[in-house]
């Protein structure tokens, strides 16, 4: 019997233990875009990607073999830290960078968990953002995006064909609503 800590998605490591190439397809199906997306936004290819979603399942695989990992929070956010910190220390090599640590020699602690959870709040956060984002009128919409790009927004202004004044009026009347919405949604 699963201990009450152990999380649902242990059933993850479990294929991977068993060989369970129905749930192995997917882990990739669910999750390899995520890190695909990661990777290219961060100086990869999609060589890279493949390399790195692969040898993370491996990770994972042999902490859960040798080391005896359980899981005890959700399987994606601790994925996507097990791949970010592998591409990180690949991003080092190839900058002849020193690196730290290798993520073989990473025991997978409390510390990876806690920061599993984290990862796993600040996506469900930026969820709820996009959602109320989502909602908001089209200008509102539009006047978010130009100024979140930065730039001078005398010439955001210029190109939306408005004033200044109205603007920084309307942005300011946009992100109240939009920030009353997620604080009301992340309350619930």
């Amino acid at each position: 019997m699963i201990s009450p800590l152990i999380h649902k998605d242990h059933r993850y490591l479990q294929a991977l233990l068993d060989n369970d190439q129905r749930v192995v397809s997917e882990i990739y199906d669910q999750y390899a875009g995520t890190i695909r997306r990661y990777i290219l936004a961060n100086s990869g290819t999609e060589d890279d990607a493949a390399d790195i979603f692969q040898e993370s399942l491996i990770d994972i695989y042999n902490q859960a073999k040798y080391k005896a990992l359980q899981l005890t929070c959700p399987f994606e956010p601790f994925l996507v830290l097990v791949c970010k910190r592998k591409w990180l220390n690949e991003l080092k090599k190839r900058g002849r960078q020193p690196v730290t640590k290798e993520i073989d020699d990473v025991s997978i602690g409390e510390d990876v968990f806690a920061l599993a959870e984290q990862v796993k709040g600040q996506q469900h956060k930026m969820e709820v953002f996009l959602q109320c984002f989502e909602k908001l009128g089209d200008t509102c919409k539009e006047i978010i995006r130009k100024c979140m790009e930065g730039g001078d927004q005398e010439k955001i202004a210029a190109q939306l064909k408005v004033t200044y004044g109205y603007l920084r009026k309307k942005k300011s009347e946009c992100m109240a609503s939009l920030t009353q919405m997620v604080q009301q949604r992340l309350h619930q």
